[in-house]
C-alpha cells in the first residue's frame, strides 16, 4: 500500500501529530476539520451556519490537493456539540453535497477543540 500524507495552505495547518489527509490505493482519509479560518488561524464567527461553511470549504480544499474533490466523497462524518444544530448544519451540508449524497453519520459530542460547534471528517475517492 502507498501511503502519502496530504497538506494544503489552503486549509488550516494540524493542530497536532497528524496529517490534513492521506492518501493510500485511490482513497483520501481526511482529518476532521473544524471552522478554522486558514488565513487567521481563528474560529470563524457568526455561529453553526458560519462554522460549518467554513469547514466544507476546508474538507474542498484538502480534498482538491489530494486530487479529489466534492463529488467523489463516500462517507462523512459529522461531529456537533449541539444536536439542536443538526438542521441548521444538514441546510449548509446540502448545498455543499446534496447532488451526491454521500454516507454519512452525525454524532452529538460534549466538545470540540477550540469551542468549535461542528467537526467533519471524509473518506473520497482520488486519483
Amino acid at each position: 500500500m502507498r501511503r502519502q500524507p496530504v497538506e494544503t495552505p489552503q486549509a488550516p495547518k494540524a493542530i497536532g501529530p497528524y496529517a490534513q489527509a492521506i492518501r493510500a490505493d485511490g482513497i483520501v482519509y481526511t482529518s476532521g476539520q473544524i471552522g478554522i479560518d486558514p488565513a487567521t488561524g481563528a474560529l470563524v464567527p457568526g455561529g453553526i451556519e458560519a462554522q460549518t461553511r467554513r469547514v466544507l470549504e476546508n474538507l474542498k480544499a484538502v480534498l482538491a490537493a489530494a486530487g479529489s474533490s466534492l463529488d467523489r466523497v463516500l462517507r462523512v462524518g459529522v461531529y456537533l456539540t449541539d444536536l439542536g444544530h443538526f438542521q441548521a448544519m444538514n441546510r449548509i451540508f446540502a448545498e455543499y453535497l446534496d447532488r451526491h449524497r454521500p454516507a454519512r453519520s452525525t454524532v452529538g459530542v460534549a466538545a470540540l477543540p477550540m469551542g468549535a460547534l461542528v467537526e467533519m471528517d471524509m473518506i473520497a475517492l482520488c486519483d
